[in-house]
């Protein structure tokens, strides 16, 4: 699924989505996804199929409700995982000739009607293992406090990430959150969750995002 593919007549399946390649003739690629096509020259460049993160309308937040909070005793933190919404590039070269999203396409809003913030929106298991979703982000939840701490939801700074994956999955880079007072800080770190994932991008940290809502 995701990584460097030939171009000559194939199916590649990108979860729920699927890729058609066909060769018109000796040089030439008709490419197919849904309603969307495209004649591609073969010149031996290799079709790329990318994770990209959720942004869908350009909205720079992702928002995780968990299924249950989180309750985090004082100086002490939980690793963990959830299922993420991501969406797919399709480059050859540089060039994208394809961006589409996988799943359903939720938003929801974040804060108040004055000042609140549009965000992608999933709800998710919190898993103590690299669940088989398509979407993973790996999750430290931090509580340097004197109290107990409980996290109901997670809001990630997603625009301009880097992007991490395997063959059958895509990640969000390791993600920290720290709960200071009532206001959980969340650092997008840029780094690989877990060894041997390829990257997209340039893995750099993202300002924290403070949820004060």
């Amino acid at each position: 699924m995701f990584g460097e593919h030939e171009l000559k007549t194939q199916f590649i399946k990108v979860g729920d989505r699927k890729i058609h390649l066909l060769e018109e003739s000796e040089n030439l690629i008709r490419y197919r996804r849904d309603g969307v096509e495209r004649i591609i020259k073969n010149n031996g460049e290799k079709l790329k199929v990318f994770p990209a993160p959720a942004t869908g309308y350009g909205v720079k937040l992702l928002m995780v409700k968990f299924n249950e909070p989180l309750v985090v005793p004082p100086h002490d933190s939980l690793t963990g995982f959830i299922e993420a919404p991501i969406e797919i590039d399709v480059k050859v070269g540089e060039l994208s000739v394809d961006h589409f999203i996988v799943g359903k396409e939720k938003y929801a809003l974040y804060g108040s009607l004055e000042a609140g913030v549009i965000c992608r929106y999933h709800v998710s298991p919190f898993y103590t293992k690299d669940p088989s979703a398509i979407g993973v982000a790996k999750l430290i939840v931090s509580n340097p406090s004197s109290e107990w701490k409980s996290l109901e939801r997670i809001v990630i700074p997603i625009g301009g990430t880097s992007m991490y994956y395997e063959s059958t999955k895509a990640y969000y880079p390791l993600l920290v959150v720290t709960i200071k007072d009532h206001s959980p800080e969340v650092n997008n770190t840029g780094k690989a969750p877990k060894e041997g994932l390829n990257m997209v991008g340039e893995g750099l940290s993202l300002p924290n995002f403070l949820m004060r809502w």
